[in-house]
C-alpha cells in the first residue's frame, strides 16, 4: 500500500477547512444581509437579517385602528413568517454557493 492515500486525505482536509472559513465569513456577512417583506398590501413591513433578526417593522398609521387589533396581529404573524422564510432562503443559497449543493447535516462544518 503507497502512500497516495494521505496526499488526497491532506487535500481533502484542506478543502474541508477552506469550506469552514468560507462559511463563517457568510455567517458573518448574514447579520448585515437583510430581506423585506410586506403583508397587507404594503400596510406593515418587516426586514430581518440572515441571522434572523428582526431589524426594522413598519407600519401604515392606518392599520393602527385600536377596533382592528385582531388584524394587525394578523398581518404581523404573516409578515414575521414570510420573513423568516425569506432569510432562511437567503442564508441556504449563501451556503449552497460554498458547499455546492452538498446537504450537509447542520454542525457537520
Amino acid at each position: 500500500m503507497g502512500f497516495g492515500g494521505m496526499g488526497n486525505m491532506n487535500k481533502m482536509m484542506k478543502q474541508v477547512k477552506k469550506m469552514q472559513t468560507d462559511m463563517a465569513k457568510v455567517q458573518e456577512e448574514m447579520v448585515e444581509k437583510t430581506v423585506e417583506v410586506t403583508a397587507g398590501g404594503g400596510a406593515v413591513k418587516i426586514v430581518m437579517s440572515g441571522k434572523q433578526e428582526i431589524k426594522e417593522i413598519v407600519m401604515s398609521p392606518e392599520i393602527l385602528d385600536p377596533e382592528e387589533v385582531e388584524m394587525l396581529q394578523d398581518l404581523l404573524v404573516v409578515a414575521f413568517n414570510e420573513a423568516l422564510k425569506k432569510s432562511q432562503e437567503m442564508v441556504s443559497q449563501e451556503m449552497n454557493k460554498i458547499t455546492g449543493g452538498l446537504n450537509l447535516p447542520p454542525g457537520l462544518l
